[in-house]
């Protein structure tokens, strides 16, 4: 079975964010309990439209995908976001061509909010861009 470079792409994206010590998802919806070790969820995203060369016909694209990063914890809430949020930013530098399938990954600086739950400990969230830069042969390559 043949995949896209971007379904390539998105899938080393999760296996490189399962290194980290919590529990990864790929567009699940956000569980009634998080973890006391904290969530992501990677949200595929958009590839947005490509930049395109002729001779050889090439597409550059810059997709933007999402990880949705919760942590709910009685205590030391913030640390425990902070430490999940740096060991993201690790597992992105170790390897950011994810074994020379794109160019580049980058990510974005967080943007985070506290939830309330009802009954419950609020949760420290945060969206966090990744922005996978690679090249196809064609749109549906």
């Amino acid at each position: 079975m043949t995949t896209t470079t971007r379904e390539t792409i998105l899938a080393a994206l999760h296996a490189r964010l399962q290194t980290i010590a919590t529990i990864v998802l790929r567009d699940e919806v956000l569980p009634e309990r998080v973890p006391p070790v904290g969530l992501i969820i990677l949200r595929d995203g958009q590839s947005g439209e490509p930049e395109v060369t002729l001779s050889p016909l090439r597409y550059h694209y810059q997709h933007r995908a999402e990880l949705e990063v919760v942590v709910q914890a009685a205590k030391e809430r913030a640390t425990s976001f902070d430490t999940l949020i740096v060991s993201i930013g690790t597992a992105l530098e170790t390897d950011r061509t994810l074994g020379g399938l794109c160019d580049w990954i980058e990510a974005e600086a967080p943007a985070s909010v506290d939830l309330p739950v009802e009954g419950a400990v609020t949760l420290k969230a945060a969206v966090i861009t990744v922005v996978l830069h690679y090249t196809t042969t064609g749109p549906l390559a």
